[in-house]
């Protein structure tokens, strides 16, 4: 029982925080995701409507931009690099069930995504996954596995569709206080 409860306050809290995030401008934000243990890097933002699964086990490098409307399951931990763009209604994934135990256990792991990646809107990246650096997806992809350096991938599941280029010269920087 006393479990339960403990379960229920931590529910409690991280839907304070997705209910509150909302009301502070997105310059503000990292600050007050500090309360929670999420850690936004200096010139990173969050912007509004992001959910998130847990508090704590989250950090993000510098000028590294999460955009509106994206779930982030960081159960058991998301780590962004720099530089990092990840477009509107994406989810991260952490934690799932296995469908092979016959208790429906849960199993999961962290989720890496490295330095210059470039995340398109409405992708699902799975638990375990690592993004590595330079890479792009798609929008609408389904990322089950690791991903190349400075490769493109894209599709349900996501595929190699080409390589991109390894010269990567501009700096994200979405600072408005109310992006779209």
């Amino acid at each position: 029982m006393k479990i339960k409860i403990l379960l229920q306050l931590k529910f409690l809290i991280v839907q304070f925080l997705n209910t509150t995030i909302n009301f502070f401008p997105v310059s503000l934000r990292s600050f007050y995701l500090k309360l929670f243990g999420i850690k936004v890097n200096k010139h990173s933002f969050i912007h509004r409507n992001v959910k998130f699964f847990h508090v704590g086990n989250f950090s993000m490098g510098k000028n590294s931009t999460i955009n509106f409307g994206c779930y982030l399951d960081n159960r058991r931990g998301i780590n962004i690099g720099n530089n990092v763009g990840i477009a509107h209604d994406t989810k991260i994934y952490t934690l799932g069930h296995d469908i092979d135990d016959p208790l429906f256990k849960t199993k999961g792991a962290p989720v890496f995504i490295e330095d210059n990646v470039f995340i398109f809107s409405n992708c699902l990246i799975m638990p375990g996954v690592t993004i590595h650096e330079g890479a792009i997806i798609l929008a609408g992809s389904v990322v089950t596995k690791d991903v190349l350096p400075h490769s493109i991938v894209g599709g349900n599941p996501a595929r190699y569709i080409k390589a991109r280029s390894t010269d990567i010269k501009y700096s994200l920087d979405y600072s408005y206080w109310f992006a779209l």
